[in-house]
């Protein structure tokens, strides 16, 4: 029983080292998997890769400056949507602030002149605010 107990231990050990060396090196094994291929290169001149290379640079360039327009109209959409929030005069709920550029769009129902005023004021008060277009609705209940 003791011999059957110590082999049983020993495979064990062997078992979880295994497993543990292939864990810590990044190795993977297992019966089902394929030969990995051993090169990854070009097909063609390395002229071919580099000009590959450059519509991929331009191409991510672009998408960058997408990226940060877009980040900046978020900001210029969230600061309006602060200030309507934080201004006891205003239903910043009913209201939906869109950005293009430096232009805004302000857009929904309010309850008043008075409120409609004061939230075309906040949005044209904004820095980076060039022009407001406002599509607001006055629904006097």
């Amino acid at each position: 029983m003791r011999t059957l107990r110590a082999v049983v231990l020993s495979l064990l050990i062997v078992v979880v080292a295994f497993v543990a060396f292939n864990y810590l090196t990044g190795n993977t094994w297992s019966p089902f998997q394929r030969e990995r291929p051993v090169t990854i290169g070009t097909a063609g001149s390395v002229e071919t890769a580099k000009e590959r290379g450059a519509e991929v640079g331009e191409k991510v360039a672009v998408a960058a400056a997408k990226v940060k327009e877009e980040a900046g109209e978020a900001a210029l959409t969230s600061k309006i949507k602060a200030k309507m929030v934080l201004d006891d005069h205003i239903k910043a709920r009913a209201i939906d602030v869109t950005t293009d550029g430096s232009t805004v769009t302000l857009s929904g129902t309010v309850g008043s002149v008075d409120e409609h005023d004061r939230a075309v004021r906040l949005a044209r008060d904004t820095d980076g605010v060039t022009h407001v277009v406002d599509h607001l609705r006055v629904e006097v209940k």
